[in-house]
């Protein structure tokens, strides 16, 4: 299993968020722990910029050459930035999850009530299977 970057907020969805402390836009993306289970990702659809997500709502989604995954906002508020790297080399989320491989920035309206630790997230993962 990868590391689990300390700096970030997890989801129980396999989301991660950076810049929760830093004010009000967080970048998502999904986790090593998702893109090691869905295998080589060749598609990747991200939601418009300006878009209105909700938290927990299907906002794009993920596919690999094993399966197709929702992504799920983290957060309420709006779209304000996607990455254009990550929709032209979906092998991004894959090849650096936690960098390169993010998806999408969200303007938030507040924090969100339900994000996990590094420490958490591990502790999840490891009894999920």
């Amino acid at each position: 299993m990868s590391s689990i970057p300390e700096d970030l907020s997890y989801t129980k969805e396999h989301e991660w968020l950076a810049g929760l402390d830093d004010g009000m836009t967080v970048t998502v993306g999904i986790t090593a722990h998702a893109a090691e289970q869905l295998g080589d990702v060749v598609y990747v659809q991200v939601p418009e910029v300006g878009a209105t997500v909700t938290a927990g709502d299907a906002v794009g989604e993920v596919e690999s050459t094993k399966s197709v995954s929702d992504i799920f906002s983290p957060v309420d508020g709006e779209v304000v930035e996607t990455n254009p790297a990550v929709v032209d080399d979906p092998s991004l989320v894959n090849s650096d999850p936690y960098g390169e491989g993010w998806l999408f920035r969200v303007r938030i309206e507040h924090e969100p009530d339900e994000v996990l630790s590094a420490a958490e997230y591990g502790a999840f993962i490891s009894g999920e299977s």
